[in-house]
């Protein structure tokens, strides 16, 4: 089982928290649809290709070496980035320590980071 984070370019929805998990959570559907199940072969924007290597900086990806120090739930991690969103799973057993650190990031970098479990903007 994983946890998902999804990040992504954009304002960050405002107005009360009910109002802005709402329309975070229509501009996440509407951008997993267009990058993500449309199978768009869109790089990543600078954005977020310097958000997913400063992931990278701290858990580097899984591989069959190491694969139970890192996170991560897939590999490369950057393949989970495309155009302004980036859509990526970590490990259940993680997920409390890693998520928050990685919407912090986020939040660093300008980002808006939606946690689709619960429905919620991050942080």
């Amino acid at each position: 089982m994983s946890y998902d984070l999804a990040v992504w370019e954009g304002d960050r929805p405002s107005g009360d928290q009910a109002a802005g998990d709402q329309a975070a959570g229509d501009e996440f559907h509407s951008l997993y649809e267009r990058h993500i199940e449309s199978d768009s072969q869109e790089p990543p924007s600078d954005r977020i290709r310097t958000f997913a290597l400063a992931l990278l900086d701290r858990y580097p990806d899984i591989s069959e070496e190491d694969g139970e120090d890192s996170p991560w739930s897939t590999a490369p991690l950057l393949s989970e980035a495309v155009g302004p969103l980036m859509y990526f799973p970590m490990v259940w057993s993680r997920c409390e320590e890693v998520s928050a650190w990685a919407a912090q990031l986020a939040a660093e970098h300008g980002l808006v980071c939606y946690d689709p479990q619960l429905e919620r903007l991050r942080p």
